[in-house]
């Protein structure tokens, strides 16, 4: 059984920021927004001095790959895809499933850009609309680290996962090991919520998860997000 996706006080609120600039509500299917965009004008989000968040288009498909290619050996210690990234079709493959992801109101993958190129990617797996959860995912090029880069992608991500999504949760899953992916949610005062043995096959053994959590009052109260919530 699938339950309507409802914010407490009705479904009627106005859409956030974000997807009012760029997209128009054409219908509500059980109470989830069905997003039209308004031009051609790509996803486009300033997060901070020469960084950018851009929805990944088709376009984008060769830049992906090159990008992933000159970090093979930094991405792959804790990114199972790499070895199966071998072409540019393959960035593409990723781009268009993101793409139906994002049309069918299931969350989207964005570029990371530091002075128009690209330097790591961020974006929501499939969301849980029955349950409202929205699950953040990310990676980052060599080049990029050192520059707060993720975590200002994070933080974008978050409050959009709140304020347009209308999310009750956002989860974020990280190598047990991966410290610097962990610190992101750190950061942004994200609870640690537990550890999951061997959640991962990452090409010749398991990786065990830790599992960071944020609810929608503790996002409000939460000091990296006070400014930005009106509190």
């Amino acid at each position: 059984m699938h339950y309507a996706h409802r914010r407490p006080g009705g479904v009627g609120a106005r859409p956030g920021r974000l997807f009012s600039r760029f997209y128009d509500i054409i219908s509500k299917t059980k109470g989830r927004r069905k997003l039209k965009v308004k031009d051609d004008s790509m996803l486009k989000e300033t997060i901070g001095n020469d960084l950018e968040l851009r929805l990944l288009e088709l376009r984008h498909a060769d830049e992906l790959y090159n990008l992933i290619d000159q970090n093979r050996e930094h991405l792959r210690r804790w990114m199972p895809w790499v070895d199966n990234t071998k072409e540019s079709g393959d960035t593409k493959g990723f781009i268009k499933a993101s793409l139906k992801r994002f049309a069918d109101n299931l969350g989207f993958d964005a570029g990371i850009w530091f002075r128009d190129r690209i330097i790591g990617v961020i974006g929501y797996h499939k969301h849980d609309w029955e349950n409202r959860t929205a699950r953040l995912g990310y990676w980052l090029g060599r080049e990029g680290q050192g520059m707060g880069a993720m975590t200002r992608a994070a933080h974008r991500m978050t409050q959009w996962a709140f304020e347009d999504y209308r999310m009750h949760k956002v989860e974020i899953a990280c190598a047990s090991k991966n410290h610097k992916s962990r610190a992101i949610p750190k950061r942004l005062g994200f609870v640690e919520e537990g550890s999951i043995r061997d959640a991962e096959w990452l090409y010749d053994h398991f990786v065990d998860h830790i599992v960071y959590g944020l609810l929608e009052d503790e996002y409000r109260a939460a000091e990296p997000f006070k400014k930005t919530t009106g509190e």
